[in-house]
């Protein structure tokens, strides 16, 4: 039965791709695209560490404000958890973390200008989301206690038998979260915070590939060693050393906060007071000039990436598994440094090397994405056990064996991803696919904030509705893996 629905389920999908994969671009544009990609790669033989005082501050940087950032964002998404069932807070979290934090980022930039608070804010909004939601489905997988076991306080029960209960699953997924604030830290770079990310934006501009890898480099050493610096030994002084490094946050000016609310973002046509063949004029020509072509650009995006998705998850697993490959290790070191790249520079990346189109945008969200879920599958593989007789042949191993016990899991993970699939497919358009993102910035650089917040409404419901047919598809395969297990690789 699950073999039948993961099939339907599979074709549908394939046919999705097939389909989305003849309206979108995968031009290159560059005049030679091997040649410039041979100077990135060949660059990383010419690496110079020697001359890394001046990025010292922007590695600092990036560590406080994802230390700050992760420890509010937590701390608020604990009390969030705690009324997570009340439907209006769970639709405010859902629309606040259907926005990417670049976005968030764009829009505090307008209001309290380029400082560490825009930075700070960007991120603890949708994280604080994020946290609740997985705080909450946590400990709703923890609460296994009958009723008549429980008592009659509620928060004894909560505090002394739930949480702590609960509590090594919360940590590995604030863990994870941690490395993700990493990531999303760096990339606030390319938007003006002195992050790594903004001397990387302007090293790749310059042509400054050994020092782009430097930088790369330097942020997978700082991931790849978070539990030796960042651990229930060292929690407290780091996040007092985070704080402390900050030594201006920037201001909170309330006028801009109540200007931008009451002003900057109310639609034209209401507040100058258009007419009503003036305001529907307004209202199609953003309609059909903006909104569909980038609901419909990233819809491409998001499909086409996902199929490439699967098909890379399907080829890799196999290099981090003991039932395939002696040498694990060396597949690990692959796929955790896919993992750590953020989708936003290694589409940066590739969008230097080809050119704007959709295929940087692709290659990043597969590389990215697939390396997530070929981790998550080949450690299940591993826990396989196989009948004395099993062939030892790899190929019949990998199609008869593996494959149909884990195959509708794949899936499972592959649609769990697939939300955070259509939001970064929607923030690439800063790089020039004209994505919602495309025509989000665009607005921005014009100062026309109504249409921004319009089009980031429509990124919102966009997020929201694939996350919902993410949960029924989840649903129809029957295969739904406990946050506290994988969550921490997956949201």
């Amino acid at each position: 039965m699950f073999a039948n629905k993961s099939v339907n389920i599979s074709l549908l999908f394939l046919a999705v791709g097939i389909v989305s994969c003849f309206f979108s671009d995968f031009s290159i544009s560059t005049l030679d695209p091997f040649l410039e990609t041979n100077r990135f790669f060949s660059a990383i033989l010419d690496i110079n560490f020697n001359n890394t005082e001046y990025i010292l501050d922007a590695v600092l940087q990036t560590i406080s404000i994802a230390v700050i950032s992760i420890f509010i964002s937590s701390i608020i998404g604990f009390v969030f958890a705690i009324f997570f069932k009340s439907l209006l807070l769970r639709i405010t979290l859902a629309f606040t973390r259907s926005i990417h934090e670049i976005f968030w980022a764009l829009i505090f930039l307008q209001i309290f200008g380029l400082n560490t608070l825009s930075a700070l804010l960007a991120i603890i909004i949708p994280y604080s989301a994020i946290l609740g939601k997985v705080y909450a489905e946590i400990l709703e997988e923890n609460d296994s206690f009958p009723e008549q076991l429980r008592g009659k306080d509620k928060i004894s029960y909560f505090l002394y038998t739930l949480v702590p209960d609960a509590f090594p699953h919360i940590v590995a997924y604030t863990l994870y979260r941690f490395e993700c604030a990493l990531r999303s830290t760096a990339i606030l770079g390319f938007v003006g915070i002195t992050t790594l990310g903004y001397y990387l934006s302007s090293f790749f501009m310059q042509g400054y590939y050994s020092d782009v890898w430097m930088i790369l480099i330097l942020f997978y050493i700082i991931v790849a060693t978070i539990r030796y610096w960042f651990n229930k030994y060292t929690f407290i002084p780091v996040i007092l050393a985070s704080f402390l490094y900050q030594k201006s946050w920037g201001e909170f000016n309330l006028d801009n906060l109540i200007r931008f609310i009451t002003s900057d973002i109310v639609p034209a046509p209401f507040k100058y007071d258009y007419s009503y063949d003036k305001s529907i004029t307004w209202f199609s020509n953003l309609f059909s000039n903006e909104i569909v072509p980038g609901v419909f650009n990233t819809i491409l995006v998001t499909q086409v990436s996902l199929i490439f998705t699967a098909f890379f998850a399907l080829l890799f697993f196999p290099i981090v598994s003991k039932k395939f490959t002696k040498v694990p290790f060396v597949g690990h070191v692959f796929l955790v440094v896919l993992r750590s790249t953020p989708e936003y520079i290694l589409a940066y990346v590739f969008l230097q090397l080809f050119g704007p189109s959709m295929l940087p945008a692709v290659i990043a969200l597969m590389l990215h994405n697939g390396a997530i879920i070929s981790f998550l599958i080949g450690k299940q593989t591993d826990e396989l056990v196989f009948e004395r007789n099993t062939t030892k042949k790899r190929i019949e191993l990998y199609f008869y064996y593996v494959l149909p016990k884990l195959y509708s899991q794949m899936l499972a993970f592959l649609f769990y991803r697939w939300e955070i699939i259509m939001r970064e497919s929607a923030i690439l358009g800063i790089l020039g696919v004209a994505t919602l993102g495309f025509f989000i910035d665009s607005a921005i650089a014009d100062f026309r904030l109504d249409k921004m917040f319009l089009l980031l409404l429509v990124t919102a419901f966009l997020n929201i509705a694939i996350d919902i047919i993410s949960k029924k598809s989840r649903d129809y395969l029957k295969v739904d893996k406990p946050t506290s297990s994988c969550g921490c690789s997956l949201k």
